[in-house]
C-alpha cells in the first residue's frame, strides 16, 4: 500500500507539471497582457513615468522573454531578472490588477475557499447518503417519492437564487444579515464566544447553500447504483443465509454502491470551488472564486494563473485520495495490486 501511495503521488507531481503548463499556454492565448494594454493606455494618455514603470515591471518579470522562457520563469526552474524566484520558491508571483504579491491578494482567501468546500463535500454526503439509502431500500413508498421530490428540487435551483433567496427572507424575516463569514459588528473584533457563534452560523448557511444542488445529483446517482446493486445475486444468497438486512445492505450493496462517489472525490471538490464563484459574490464570502474572475478579466496572469492552478492541486489531491480509498473500500482493487505485484 505505501509503494501504491508514493507512485501516486509521483504521478500527482507529473501531471501538475503537465497541467501548469497547460494553464500558462491558455492564459496566454488572448492577444496581450496586463502591463502591454496599461503601457498603450498610458502612452496614449502622455502618461511616460507610469508607461515607464510598467515597462520595468514587464522585463523585471520576463513578460517580454518568449513563452517557454517565462513559464519555467514562474515555475522556479529559471533564472530570471529576479533571480531563482518562482512557485517552487513559495513566490506565486505579482497581480498587476491589486498592485502587490499574488501571495498579499490570495492569502487571506485559501483557508476560507478550503474550509467552506470541504465543509460542504462533507455535507453533501452527510445529507445524501442516508436519504439515498432510505430512497432505494423503500422503492416506491412515499419516502421514496419524498426523497425524489426534493432531490429533483435541489437539482433544479441555481445556488446563486438560493442564496439571493436566504439573504432577502432571513434580513426581512429575522432582521438576520447572512453575509461574509461573520456579522458585521464582530468583523475586525477579537475572537469571542459570540464572535464563533457568528462564525459558525454564516458557514453552516453558506455550506448548505453551496452544497444544495450537489445533494440532490448524488441521492439520484446512490439510489440507482444501490437499486442496481439489491437485483444482483449475490444479496439474494446472502438473505438466504439468513443475514440480517442492516449488516446486509451496510456490508455489501452500500459499500459497492460507494465505489462511484469515493472514486469522484477529485473532481467534486473543485466542481464545488468553481461552482460558488456566484454564491460567494452573493453572500460576500471571502473566497478565491470573485478574485478569479477579476483577475481573469483584466489578464492579471500570475493571480489568474495561481488560482487556477490551486483548483489543479485541489483535483489531484482529492484523487489521490479517492485512489487510496477505493484500495480500503473495494477488495477488487487490493486483489488487483497484489496480483500486478
Amino acid at each position: 500500500m505505501l509503494r501504491y501511495a508514493a507512485e501516486r503521488l509521483i504521478l500527482m507531481a507529473f501531471a501538475l507539471f503537465i497541467i501548469a503548463a497547460l494553464i500558462f499556454l491558455v492564459i496566454q492565448l488572448p492577444p496581450g497582457d496586463y502591463l502591454s494594454n496599461e503601457i498603450v493606455q498610458l502612452k496614449a494618455q502622455g502618461d511616460a513615468t507610469g508607461a515607464a514603470k510598467a515597462e520595468y515591471l514587464r522585463k523585471a518579470y520576463s513578460l517580454d522573454k518568449p513563452m517557454i522562457e517565462q513559464f519555467l520563469v514562474w515555475l522556479g526552474v529559471a533564472e530570471g531578472p529576479r533571480g531563482y524566484s518562482g512557485l517552487l520558491q513559495g513566490d506565486w508571483g505579482y497581480s498587476f490588477e491589486f498592485k502587490k504579491p499574488v501571495a498579499d491578494v490570495v492569502g487571506y482567501a485559501l483557508g476560507p475557499t478550503v474550509l467552506v468546500n470541504v465543509l460542504a463535500v462533507f455535507a453533501i454526503y452527510l445529507i445524501a447518503l442516508p436519504l439515498g439509502i432510505v430512497a432505494a431500500t423503500k422503492q416506491y413508498s412515499l419516502r421514496d417519492y419524498a426523497v425524489a421530490g426534493f432531490a429533483y428540487i435541489a437539482m433544479a435551483t441555481p445556488g446563486f437564487l438560493l442564496a439571493l433567496v436566504v439573504l432577502v427572507y432571513a434580513n426581512a424575516w429575522f432582521g438576520v444579515t447572512i453575509g461574509g463569514l461573520v456579522d458585521p459588528q464582530y468583523a475586525d473584533s477579537d475572537w469571542t464566544p459570540a464572535k464563533v457563534q457568528s462564525l459558525l452560523a454564516h458557514l453552516t448557511i453558506a455550506v448548505i447553500i453551496i452544497a444544495f444542488s450537489g445533494v440532490g445529483a448524488m441521492i439520484r446517482r446512490l439510489r440507482a447504483n444501490l437499486l442496481d446493486e439489491l437485483r444482483k445475486p449475490y444479496v439474494v444468497a446472502a438473505r438466504a443465509r439468513g443475514v440480517s438486512e442492516t449488516r446486509l445492505m451496510l456490508r455489501y450493496p452500500v459499500r459497492m454502491a460507494l465505489i462511484p462517489f469515493v472514486a469522484d472525490i477529485g473532481n467534486l471538490l473543485p466542481s464545488l470551488v468553481s461552482g460558488s464563484v456566484i454564491v460567494s459574490v452573493v453572500l460576500g464570502l471571502p473566497t478565491v472564486g470573485p478574485i478569479l474572475v477579476r483577475a481573469l478579466q483584466a489578464q492579471d496572469q500570475f493571480l489568474a494563473g495561481f488560482i487556477l492552478l490551486f483548483a489543479a492541486v485541489l483535483t489531484l489531491v482529492g484523487t489521490v485520495i479517492s485512489d487510496l480509498l477505493l484500495g480500503l473500500i473495494d477488495p477488487r482493487v487490493r486483489l488487483g495490486q497484489g496480483l500486478e505485484r
